[in-house]
C-alpha cells in the first residue's frame, strides 16, 4: 500500500484528446507512493490517451499534472524521466535492430557512471531472469511475448520511482500474462515503485492492484480499493 497516504502523482480534471477529437474530458485521480492503482474500462475509453498525456506524449488540454509535489503543466517525456517516471507502452516497443542487451543499455542513462548503468541492468535481469539466454540475439527475433518482457526490463534499468505501464500483458499467452503481472505487483513492493497500469484482463490485474479507477468514455465513474470490483456482481454493474 501507499507510504501513509502521500500522493506521488495527482492529475486534476485533465482534458486531452487528439487533433480536434477530445477523448478525456476531465479526469481525475490519484497514485500513493508504492502504491498500484489500475486503470480499467473498454477499448476507445481513453486509458491509454491518460498515460500518453501524464507522460507528455500528447499535450493536455486543460487540467494539470502534479508530480512529486510538483505542478506540471506541460509534461514532457525527457523531463519526466529525469524525474524518475518511466512508462510502458502497448505493443512490445523494442529496437528490434539491437541485441537484448543493446536495448537495456538504451534504456540507461548515458550520463551515469558505467557500474551504475551495469547495476542498472543487473536489476532489470534479476527480475526477469528469463532474459539472460537472450542477451545477444536481436530483439526482432523474440517473441512477442519475450519482446514484452524486454520492454518491461527496460524500464527498470534507470530504478525508476514511478511507471506507467500500458497493458503489459498484451501478446503474452495466460501463464505469462500472470506471471508479469505478478513481477509487477513484487517490483513496486520490494523496490518502492508506485504504479499506474492499464490492462484489459480485468480480474488478473484486480489481484494486483490496490486500488481501481474505472473510465468510461473519457471519464472516471468509479474510483475505489480494487477488492471492492472483485465482487463479481459489483465489477459487472461497473464495468461488464
Amino acid at each position: 500500500m501507499g507510504d501513509n497516504g502521500e500522493m506521488i502523482l495527482e492529475v486534476e480534471s485533465l482534458v486531452a484528446g487528439y487533433g480536434k477529437k477530445q477523448v478525456l474530458g476531465g479526469v481525475s485521480l490519484g497514485v500513493r507512493r508504492c502504491e498500484i492503482v489500475a486503470v480499467i474500462g473498454h477499448n476507445g475509453a481513453g486509458k491509454s490517451t491518460l498515460l500518453k498525456a501524464v507522460f507528455g506524449m500528447i499535450p493536455i488540454w486543460k487540467g494539470r499534472v502534479r508530480y512529486d509535489g510538483r505542478a506540471i503543466r506541460s509534461p514532457e517525456p525527457r523531463s519526466m524521466i529525469l524525474a524518475g517516471m518511466t512508462y510502458v507502452p502497448q505493443g512490445n516497443r523494442v529496437f528490434g535492430d539491437l541485441t537484448v542487451r543493446e536495448n537495456l543499455e538504451v534504456a540507461g542513462d548515458r550520463s551515469t557512471a558505467r557500474q551504475e548503468q551495469r547495476n542498472g541492468i543487473d536489476r532489470a535481469l534479476a527480475e526477469y531472469p528469463m532474459l539472460k539466454p537472450r542477451l545477444k540475439q536481436r530483439a526482432a527475433t523474440l517473441s512477442g511475448g519475450e519482446k514484452q518482457l524486454l520492454a518491461l526490463a527496460m524500464s527498470l534499468v534507470r530504478s525508476p520511482r514511478m511507471i506507467l505501464l500500458d497493458e503489459p500483458s498484451l501478446g503474452l499467452a495466460p501463464p505469462l500474462a500472470s506471471e508479469a503481472l505478478s513481477r509487477v505487483r513484487a517490483i513496486s513492493r520490494e523496490h518502492g515503485v508506485s504504479i499506474l497500469i492499464v490492462e484489459q484482463k480485468v480480474r488478473e490485474v484486480l489481484k494486483i492492484a490496490d486500488r481501481v479507477c474505472v473510465i468510461r468514455a473519457g471519464a472516471v465513474s468509479f474510483t475505489g480499493d480494487a477488492t471492492e470490483l472483485q465482487d463479481e456482481q459489483k465489477l459487472r454493474q461497473l464495468y461488464l
